[in-house]
């Protein structure tokens, strides 16, 4: 196996390792995840995601619209109307991101108890 398909340092930014990790960083955060369950129910509008996601800030919200459109998870629609109507929607890809992270929640759900139990051992175990 090549050092190249092992490698996931990120030196070379066009690497396909740096590109994997890339994208789980961007849709691992908790405001790209909390953007991305806000809008997945239909077109919503910057006003409506900013109170559905609690506690981010204007510029917050901005900056990862904008990554999220740029990664193609979500698309942007403009209204040529005064003021300008702006909507974004998810794309197929984002659904397909959803159904992951749902399998993910249920994983963790279904695992609370055996992690809780595991955090209260290690912790005994370190006094």
């Amino acid at each position: 196996m090549s050092q190249r398909n092992t490698d996931v340092s990120c030196l070379v930014h066009d690497e396909p390792a740096c590109t994997v990790l890339q994208a789980l960083e961007r849709v691992s955060s908790k405001w790209s995840i909390g953007i991305l369950l806000a809008a997945v129910d239909g077109p919503v509008r910057f006003t409506e995601l900013e109170r559905r996601v609690k506690g981010i800030s204007r510029r917050m919200l901005t900056l990862t619209l904008r990554n999220l459109e740029r990664d193609g998870l979500l698309s942007r629609t403009v209204y040529p109307t005064v003021p300008p109507k702006v909507e974004y929607t998810v794309t197929d890809m984002a659904r397909e991101l959803y159904d992951a992270l749902q399998a993910l929640t249920a994983w963790a759900e279904r695992n609370l108890d055996s992690i809780a139990d595991a955090r209260r051992n290690y912790d005994a175990a370190a006094l």
